[in-house]
């Protein structure tokens, strides 16, 4: 696919991975992480049983594109409360010799961030969530000492009040914080981690995991505003915006690739896309592209458990090509790639 607004050309693999009659991915496989080593990519994988019940696959790739093994069984399974309805959506990096795998964990009520971490890529230890676990009613009283923000970021706190809900649930419900990922590198001798507070991505960055406490969290939500990497911002993105494959750094800075949703009257519509984000300080936008990457255009991206639904998640570089793992339809996982010095060029011509 060519896209003559962006100039670039988008070539589609297909689908790389399907649903099988197996007891634990017989409803989908989608939303990978995925990470090269030598000429390997490992894949992890949500991997989902019938009653959307979600665990982490494990498969094995020769090159970018061909799968030479496949786990039979999950590779992590849910053992915690919050995640008692599944680990969803991972992504993985490597900083120094450790490898950081995050994920959402989900309960059926609350989805939030957490992750684990492995020197081996076959044993991983689990830690617990890391994202801020205020429910919305205390979200709303924090965020109300933030003036400025785009009003979306008391949608979910909105349609609880809308439905009638709001005195009860607003009490319950936790926020929902998703697409967790570290960057594959400390920044200025920190931890730097994206996530998603709908509908931005928000960057928080930390000495250790252990300072993410309620304090911390706190303080960081009375000031999200400073922490905001992007907002919704073109027509793709009029409903939200999130985190898709961890960044990868270049000579240009921080390629980012991230997932948009658009709400359109046919219903949601999900879209990869491009920025680049500064080496030194990932909250400034160096360049965004102004289109999608790629929008759902074939049968296996238009027709799944949820139709018309990109997803990336996963991203390797060999040679000049920038591979894009993505969930298809929320069904499969589907591979497209572009030429990396041609991303990077548009980017620049996309400055923010």
């Amino acid at each position: 696919m060519t896209s003559a607004q962006l100039e670039l050309e988008v070539v589609r693999h297909g689908v790389v991975l399907d649903k099988i009659a197996n007891g634990y991915e017989n409803e989908g496989v989608l939303n990978p992480a995925c990470i090269r080593e030598g000429d390997e990519v490992h894949m992890f994988y949500r991997a989902v049983r019938h009653g959307n019940y979600s665990t982490i696959g494990y498969a094995r790739f020769k090159g970018p594109l061909e799968l030479v093994m496949r786990s039979g069984t999950p590779l992590l399974i849910p053992e915690e409360k919050y995640e008692s309805q599944g680990m969803e959506d991972p992504r993985v990096v490597k900083i120094d010799d450790t490898y950081f795998l995050t994920y959402t964990a989900y309960d059926r009520a609350n989805a939030m961030g957490a992750y684990a971490t492995s020197q081996d890529l076959k044993t991983f230890t689990k830690h617990p969530v890391i994202t801020p676990q205020f429910t919305y009613r205390e979200f709303k009283k924090l965020i109300d000492c933030c003036p400025g923000l785009n009003e979306k970021y008391l949608f979910h706190y909105k349609v609880l009040k809308e439905h009638g809900l709001g005195e009860e649930l607003a009490d319950k419900l936790m926020l929902w914080d998703k697409n967790l990922m570290f960057f594959p590198r400390k920044i200025n001798g920190k931890f730097a981690l994206l996530h998603r507070i709908h509908p931005g991505i928000q960057l928080v960055t930390f000495d250790d995991p252990k300072e993410l406490d309620r304090a911390f969290w706190e303080q960081y939500i009375m000031d999200l505003k400073s922490h905001i990497v992007m907002d919704p911002k073109f027509p793709h993105e009029s409903s939200h915006i999130g985190g898709g494959a961890p960044p990868i750094e270049t000579e240009d800075g921080w390629l980012f690739i991230y997932h948009s949703t658009d709400d359109t009257p046919k219903g949601y519509v999900y879209n990869a896309c491009a920025a680049l984000l500064d080496l030194k300080d990932p909250r400034k936008v160096i360049g965004r592209l102004p289109k999608p990457l790629f929008s759902p255009q074939e049968p296996y991206e238009k027709v799944g458990y949820v139709k018309n639904v990109i997803f990336p998640s996963g991203a390797v570089v060999f040679g000049d090509d920038l591979y894009i793992y993505y969930g298809a339809a929320d069904e499969r996982v589907a591979v497209a790639s572009v030429k990396l010095p041609a991303l990077l060029e548009q980017l620049k011509k996309n400055p923010t």
